[in-house]
């Protein structure tokens, strides 16, 4: 029999109504016998490692988070983490660096409405979840809706529909139909060697979206709060104003002064591409790295843990040329 372990750190999936609205408050030993309904011959064991909103995670819970799955890995064919929605794919993100060829699945998954309410989603969710962790192919994956994306592709896209993720600019790695879980082999990530724990990362990481008329000193007093990295949301296929107020300009001189600046699009699909239009030229000139098709979730995670790993700028820059995770289409 296939053994797995859930991990709950709170969410929607596990609230209770209060005075204050609704909060974490169902534990575990309250979750697990709703959960085993949709498990089958399949052993669950359960624990709480934290119980907040995921409004309340923070970049030490992911490091917590991916050190329990580590140290719990060898033990069970699947882990499932109960997560909130609203950053769940920040930490499926990077979860997928931290947790380096992790060699069984580990499924996040979570609900729009408490397990409680009589018509969540809660259970389809985490049959999904289970299931998919039960299927033996090793990473970090997201399951919502019927469907699982790839950890590191996944955003959440809406507030309240029950459809509230996709996987950006790459397909679905599994869906549940009447066939049953369908899981597409091809779309998996690659086992590059074996399992290694890599949870250093920096915070001090700022996005910066970019708006008309937006301010060229802003770089200068990140630089003055001891950023280290900026990931920019630049306008269509990652243009950058050089005309008036001189952005390019400020961008040069903090790439010059060793700030690392990550330039992606403001478009959730298909991704930028600076070789194309003079603003975006200018930028690759003046030192930019290219976040190419990666979600926002992705490219500030990888940044952090970038940053976590190294000071080198030709080691960055290798990083950021290289597809770890399935995080990235890079152009031939």
């Amino acid at each position: 029999m296939k053994k797995l372990l859930i991990i709950n750190t709170g969410g929607t999936f596990s609230s209770v109504e209060s005075e204050r609205g609704l909060k974490p408050g169902l534990s575990s030993r309250e979750l697990l016998e709703a959960m085993r309904l949709v498990a089958g011959g399949i052993e669950l064991e359960m624990e709480d490692l934290f119980l907040v909103d995921s409004a309340n995670i923070f970049p030490d819970d992911w490091r917590r988070l991916a050190e329990r799955i580590y140290e719990a890995a060898a033990g069970y064919q699947g882990i499932v983490v109960i997560h909130g929605t609203d950053t769940m794919a920040y930490t499926a993100s990077m979860l997928s660096f931290m947790l380096q060829n992790v060699p069984i699945p580990v499924v996040l998954t979570g609900s729009q409405l408490s397990i409680s309410h009589p018509v969540a989603d809660a259970m389809e969710n985490c049959r999904c979840a289970v299931h998919m962790a039960a299927g033996g192919h090793g990473g970090v994956f997201l399951a919502f809706n019927r469907k699982v994306m790839l950890g590191v592709r996944a955003s959440k896209v809406r507030t309240m529909s029950f459809d509230a993720f996709e996987s950006i600019n790459y397909p679905d790695v599994a869906q549940i139909s009447s066939l049953g879980l369908r899981i597409h082999t091809g779309y998996l990530p690659e086992i590059k060697g074996g399992f290694r724990l890599c949870t250093e990362y920096s915070d001090r990481v700022f996005v910066l979206k970019m708006y008309p008329g937006i301010r060229p000193e802003l770089l200068s007093m990140l630089e003055e709060h001891g950023y280290r990295g900026v990931y920019i949301e630049a306008f269509g296929l990652g243009g950058l104003p050089f005309l008036k107020n001189d952005f390019l300009a400020a961008v040069e001189r903090s790439v010059k002064r060793g700030m690392t600046v990550l330039v992606g699009s403001q478009c959730r699909y298909e991704g930028s591409s600076l070789s194309v239009y003079e603003t975006g030229l200018r930028a690759l000139n003046s030192g930019v790295l290219q976040a190419y098709d990666m979600t926002a979730e992705a490219a500030v995670t990888k940044l952090m843990w970038v940053l976590g790993q190294t000071d080198d700028r030709h080691k960055i820059e290798e990083y950021f040329s290289e597809n770890l995770v399935q995080e990235v289409r890079i152009p031939v």
